[in-house]
């Protein structure tokens, strides 16, 4: 199956008109993850009728398989979102065995949408989610798997504005020379001018506590893929395991001196480096430890799309304040609702806003320890 057959706009001149149905009652299925609150329209699990749930099962694996192959994750998030919807503890085992026939060559995306536009419009938007979640189960966005699921949103019929948190396109211009020449151009200049700033600090940490001067932690950047983000070493401890428990007010693990370089960002000076091998770009989303990202993609709906980009020194929800530790849900939820915002509205001018902000605001200030 290739990225060709999603194409839906001549073929959907062919379906029939949707007749108006009236929706079922209100479901007592709880969405699994959260949804940024000024974004989410309301959505509706459809029936469990076997016909139905055949269909979806086929275009769960259809955009999983968009990418030329099913991964293990992406096989049993299909599983567990159908499990849902069915209710039971385990899928019925007639739904098993069609999971296991699904062939991507012979999928038809007109044929089964034909039959899910025939649902209410909150029933189509819960499937357009929870095609959304399958994009994600690999935490990574590959290029096919968004035409698909732009694909299927346009044969649901969908508004924009009833998708506008599953499908983030990034403003003109995000991914283009200019940002990559103003990235380079003053991750260069720090680097040149602030080396011997850079010199003493790593002095001090080498002086005044044991341990490397420099922490190197696993996190995710463009389309999820593994970066190697440096950092002055603030803590007695580095962790970079699978449960990293985030700094917080009065931390015994800081050291005195990782406290004056945490308040004043100056710990962060290491990334300018990561800016200019090209792994992350002066303004953009904070990268999380990969830990933190496990947990909030399940807690967080939109949590993945602050992927599509590469991640930041700095970034619109930090100078608003939303930096630090992140000790709820609902701060994290502000910070990815900052992120996406940010996305949709970049320009130069808007970075250099943020770098402005950074350096003299007092919100790029708030919650830094």
């Amino acid at each position: 199956m290739s990225v060709d057959s999603f194409e839906p706009l001549e073929s959907l001149e062919s379906l029939e008109p949707l007749e108006p149905i009236e929706p079922p009652p209100p479901s007592s299925l709880l969405p699994r993850a959260y949804r940024l609150t000024g974004l989410r329209p309301s959505s509706a699990p459809p029936p469990p009728e076997e016909d139905l749930l055949r269909t979806l099962a086929d275009v769960l694996l259809a955009a999983a398989h968009a990418d030329g192959e099913i991964c293990a994750r992406e096989r049993r998030t299909v599983a567990r979102l159908l499990t849902e919807l069915v209710g039971g503890a385990k899928l019925p085992r007639w739904l098993e065995v069609h999971l296991d026939k699904f062939d991507p060559d012979t999928f038809d995306l007109v044929a089964a949408t034909g039959q899910l536009r025939k649902l209410p419009p909150v029933q189509r938007r819960h499937v357009a989610e929870l095609v959304r979640a399958v994009c994600d189960a690999n935490n990574a966005f590959d290029l096919e798997e968004e035409r698909f699921l732009v694909a299927l949103v346009l044969a649901l019929a969908l508004a924009r504005e009833d998708v506008a948190d599953l499908v983030v396109h990034a403003a003109e211009g995000f991914d283009g020379k200019a940002k990559r020449i103003f990235d380079v151009l003053f991750a260069g200049t720090v680097v040149a001018l602030g080396w011997p700033i850079g010199l003493a600090i790593a002095a001090a940490v080498r002086l005044t506590s044991p341990g490397p001067v420099l922490f190197k932690q696993r996190r995710y950047g463009r389309d999820g893929e593994e970066i190697l983000v440096f950092k002055f070493r603030t803590m007695s401890l580095t962790e970079d395991a699978d449960d990293v428990r985030q700094a917080s007010r009065k931390d015994p693990r800081i050291t005195r001196l990782g406290a004056i370089l945490r308040r004043t960002s100056l710990d962060e000076l290491p990334q300018f480096l990561n800016v200019l091998r090209g792994e992350m770009s002066v303004v953009g989303p904070r990268p999380h430890a990969v830990a933190h990202n496990e947990q909030y993609r399940t807690q967080i709906l939109e949590y993945m799309l602050r992927h599509k980009v590469k991640p930041g020194i700095t970034g619109w929800a930090q100078v608003n304040g939303w930096r630090g530790e992140t000790d709820t849900l609902e701060k994290m939820i502000e910070r990815v609702a900052h992120d996406i915002e940010y996305i949709r509205r970049y320009s130069l001018f808007f970075d250099a806003k943020i770098v402005f902000l950074t350096a003299f605001g007092r919100g790029a200030r708030r919650n830094a320890y």
